[in-house]
């Protein structure tokens, strides 16, 4: 065991950090001039860049990609139950829940851990107004099938997106589809503003609304609370941050896909015997390398990973478990099985762009020394 140790943490995940010298010039600017909210010249800035990166036409920014969930939903005036998946973070079930709606869990499918189609028209009524799916760990859900059924039943689609950043879809944008998508940008994804979030939408209508809702209501031109908002805005240190790792993400995404082929050369023996299953992304999709997430074969062999690899001085992440519908702070139908399977048994392992290829390689003897 010891030779197989780390003589220092090795954490799930490490937040993209560029040069402090750039981030120092950028503070310059917001010293000089003597703005750091409210709409700030850097967040203008980093909003043009933003949608220019993207290939969007409509984005707005927020302090977190929570609160614009948030807004999101309430932008779009829904009403009564929202369907949603219960396999991802506790912020796409609360933000639905803080709206006064009441979140409908359909199960997920085996392989990518969406929100399954399939499971979706049983559980629509009369009192259903949109559709929230999840891109799981970056992987895209089943757009084309989640759209038939949402203009079937006229019913608005909002995408958490929140680890989808820079993702396409037969080269299409991922946040092309859908009513709206949300993007987070906290210090864990794979591209940060420290904190941070956004809004991409089809509807030009909403840009109005959403410079609103994030101020409290007030509307950007005669200064009238016209709606119930909350303070959501984006910064400028974040927008600062955001500007400069605009221009570092695609390289640290590129170097995130050496390490995470680098696992699964590693990990390919243990896959052949059946003792782990790997993540891949869908074969049409250009992807962020966000996660490198296992499936084990139990919860006792997760359980058992989950807490050896800390010895090795290595921590993984149980993303997401238990599934949301399973909180004590709700009382939801638990009737989504594929979904609890999956919580049980898979870890995500660390993945960072200063991890090596050689620290995946002792990652890896780890994990195949503890499942003998």
């Amino acid at each position: 065991m010891s030779d197989l140790k780390f003589n220092e943490p090795i954490l799930v995940t490490r937040p993209l950090l560029p040069p402090i010298e750039e981030y120092e010039k950028k503070l310059k600017e917001i010293w000089d001039n003597k703005w750091i909210t409210n709409n700030g010249p850097l967040e203008r800035e980093f909003q043009a860049k933003l949608k220019e990166f993207l290939s969007v036409d409509n984005i707005e920014l927020f302090v977190n990609g929570h609160n614009a969930l948030e807004m999101a939903i309430k932008a779009l005036d829904l009403t009564g139950e929202v369907i949603t998946t219960p396999f991802t973070f506790a912020s796409t079930t609360q933000a639905i829940i803080n709206n006064g709606l009441t979140p409908v869990f359909a199960d997920v499918d085996p392989e990518y851990y969406n929100l399954n189609p399939d499971n979706i028209e049983d559980l629509i009524t009369d009192e259903t107004s949109a559709i929230i799916p999840v891109h799981v760990f970056g992987n895209p859900c089943d757009v084309d099938k989640i759209e038939k059924i949402a203009k079937k039943h006229d019913l608005k689609v909002i995408y958490d997106a929140a680890h989808a950043f820079g993702v396409t879809i037969d080269n299409n944008p991922i946040a092309a589809y859908g009513d709206i998508s949300m993007f987070s940008f906290h210090a864990t994804k794979v591209f940060n503003t420290i904190e941070g979030g956004a809004l991409i939408f089809s509807d030009d209508d909403l840009t109005y609304k959403f410079k609103a809702l994030k101020n409290f209501g007030i509307t950007p031109d005669n200064e009238e609370v016209q709606f119930l908002g909350v303070n959501a805005k984006m910064n400028e240190f974040e927008a600062a941050m955001g500007l400069i790792n605009l221009d570092y993400v695609s390289d640290s995404i590129a170097k995130r896909k050496v390490i995470y082929e680098k696992y699964l050369e590693c990990l390919s023996g243990l896959e052949n015997q059946g003792k782990v299953k790997v993540l891949r992304p869908k074969e049409n999709v250009k992807y962020n390398y966000a996660y490198f997430t296992i499936k084990l074969n139990s919860l006792d062999e997760k359980t058992h990973l989950f807490e050896k690899l800390p010895e090795y001085n290595v921590f993984p992440k149980r993303y997401f478990y238990p599934p949301c519908n399973e909180f004590p702070a709700y009382n939801f139908d638990k009737n989504t099985p594929i979904a609890k399977d999956i919580s049980d048994t898979i870890l995500s392992l660390p993945l960072y762009l200063d991890l090596t290829v050689d620290d995946v390689e002792m990652i890896c003897k780890i994990i195949e020394a503890e499942l003998k």
